[in-house]
């Protein structure tokens, strides 16, 4: 007796994510993987990306045998330094205008958990984002119109964001939204599903 098609399930509540999912896949869940994403001591930004996507995927595939489970996370680095979620509008300005004028990179991990067999696939793609140089008046003006308080960097490129920089490299462009596409078809594919 063959075993029915795995449930695909998104370890994300985020909606952003899960508009970029529906590109490839019309069916899916989504969970919530509730997980500490906290950065470990000296941790670099990489690679807490890369730990996170695999914990959210293994948190919320805790109960499922029969399932392909979707882990991702992105965590954007200024010099070293991880910008986190703003949180705030005024966290959100002053993020952007430490990124006026610099290249910040972001970090997109992520993890694809076959629970029929345990087998996780990890893909990390890094983007670097050249801002170009802000005024105090546009930065208000953009975070007033668009509130990114949840995504890292303070913008949404999918959105008004794309008007804050001079150019963007990366080889996948839906990464930079939050979940890289490219490198999940791949994924998909390899664990027999068939994208397109």
């Amino acid at each position: 007796m063959s075993q029915s098609p795995p449930r695909i399930v998104l370890a994300s509540t985020s909606r952003y994510r899960a508009e970029l999912l529906r590109r490839l896949l019309p069916d899916f869940e989504q969970r919530a993987p509730g997980i500490d994403e906290a950065a470990q001591p000296g941790e670099a930004p990489y690679a807490r990306a890369a730990r996170l996507a695999a914990a959210k995927a293994l948190a919320a595939a805790a109960d499922l045998r029969n399932a392909l489970v979707i882990g991702s996370d992105q965590v954007a680095e200024l010099d070293g330094e991880t910008l986190d979620k703003p949180g705030s509008t005024a966290n959100a300005r002053a993020q952007l205008a430490a990124s006026s004028g610099r290249m910040v990179r972001f970090h997109t991990a992520l993890c694809l958990l076959d629970t029929r067999n345990g087998q996780q696939q990890l893909h990390v793609d890094h983007t670097r984002a050249h801002f170009r140089t802000l005024t105090a008046t546009e930065i208000e003006r953009y975070v007033a119109r668009e509130q990114p308080l949840d995504c890292a960097g303070s913008f949404k490129c999918e959105g008004l964001g794309i008007s804050l920089f001079e150019r963007i490299d990366s080889e996948d462009p839906s990464a930079l939204v939050g979940l890289p596409l490219i490198a999940l078809a791949r994924l998909l594919r390899a664990a027999g599903v068939a994208v397109p």
